[in-house]
């Protein structure tokens, strides 16, 4: 991959990984990433942007035009950390206590940035507009709708928009593209069930939650296998369920929480609504009542075919087919882009962080991972790239 990195970005790669391990040691929280925006905004300045800060709280937009061509592209990068416990032992690991950058958004921030130089620089030739989306909690909250509904896209026109995410298990620096539903929806669902509590060994004098909730968890493991079609991607997950505080006393209420993830729109309607009723007829079939809330919900990121096909063609261009990945999977994670994809025609695409037993091949969210700095100037050239491919 190295020989088809644009020379200029090669030449700044040191100064680009100094930045990116800055960011590693100094992880920020959604919404909280105050220093991470000052870093973003005063490179971006000082290369010539013009920079808009405080969109989604936290968020950065650089604008450069050249030329007199009303065509306009968006890149975008997140910023935010984990709240993990960091065990790598590096040199620029993190140095705040349970904040990590454990899915590699300081290497999305830096291969942005790296980008940027470029793209300002004199040996950048293009006609347009081009956006630099530096958005906030990715992780968590949806910083990317927060941006759309506080003007984004009509304070920034974007004809398009891109974004990439590394990939550990991909070969380090090969692209892969996927046309049309590319990662689920999400949906975190809070059931709070409202018993009556009371002495343990009365339970004839109580409504038990967790007796209503245990037969509710039971209930859910079917909506996928008796009203989903085969073959169609749907996941229920119950992940935490808490009640009570002692042996002999049967508490009021019980909460559990849920992930809930589908590759099509529909299925995923379909998903919240067989748990809305479930929980309801459940808890009434044991004299309780329940509360369903959902939150934290992700759209299904949909690829643009026109759009994904253009960066994929632009890959192979530039890089050379062998650069680019034969087959590349949907996945059951989920990415708040999609949020600007439903507003944009765009593409979302990944880039090969390293295979497993390889540097850069520890799985996101792991407290041993570290995103792979090989693979920055190869980033940040095909964001070049789509921006001068684009604006001509």
């Amino acid at each position: 991959m190295t020989d088809f990195v644009i020379p200029e970005i090669k030449a700044s790669e040191d100064e680009m990984i100094a930045i990116r391990h800055y960011l590693h040691a100094n992880p920020e929280l959604s919404l909280e990433e105050f220093k991470t925006s000052d870093l973003v905004a005063k490179q971006l300045e000082s290369w010539g942007y013009k920079v808009t800060r405080g969109i989604g709280t936290t968020g950065v937009v650089g604008s450069l035009k050249k030329g007199d061509s009303n065509k306009s592209i968006g890149l975008r990068a997140d910023m935010d950390a984990l709240p993990i416990f960091e065990e790598t032992n590096l040199p620029w690991a993190s140095t705040v206590a349970g904040k990590m950058h454990a899915c590699g958004h300081d290497g999305h921030t830096t291969i942005l940035l790296a980008a940027a130089k470029y793209i300002a620089s004199e040996s950048c030739e293009f006609n347009g507009t081009v956006h630099l989306i530096f958005q906030p909690a990715e992780e968590a909250i949806g910083g990317a709708d927060l941006m759309i509904k506080e003007g984004l896209f009509e304070r920034f026109p974007c004809d398009r928009v891109f974004a990439l995410h590394n990939m550990p298990g991909l070969p380090t620096g090969k692209l892969g593209f996927y046309s049309g539903n590319f990662m689920a929806s999400a949906d975190t669902v809070k059931i709070t069930i409202k018993g009556y509590g009371g002495h343990g060994a009365y339970p004839q004098r109580t409504v038990d939650p967790i007796v209503t909730g245990a037969a509710l968890i039971t209930a859910l493991q079917t909506i996928v296998s008796r009203n989903v079609t085969p073959g169609e991607t749907a996941i229920v997950t119950v992940g935490t369920f808490q009640s009570g505080i002692a042996s002999n006393v049967i508490p009021d209420s019980a909460v559990m929480e849920l992930t809930v993830r589908a590759m099509k729109p529909e299925i995923r309607d379909l998903l919240i609504k067989r748990i809305e009723e479930l929980a309801d007829f459940t808890a009434k079939s044991f004299g309780a009542s329940c509360d369903v809330e959902v939150y934290d919900s992700y759209p299904v990121l949909i690829n643009d075919d026109e759009q994904t096909a253009f960066a994929r063609e632009l890959a192979v261009e530039f890089f050379g087919k062998d650069a680019v990945l034969d087959t590349v999977l949907p996945s059951t994670g989920s990415e708040d882009f999609a949020f600007m994809l439903q507003e944009r025609p765009g593409s979302y695409f990944l880039l090969g962080n390293g295979e497993k037993g390889e540097k850069g091949g520890c799985m996101v969210h792991n407290p041993g991972y570290d995103f792979n700095d090989a693979i920055i100037s190869t980033g940040a050239s095909f964001f070049s790239r789509l921006v001068q491919t684009y604006c001509r």
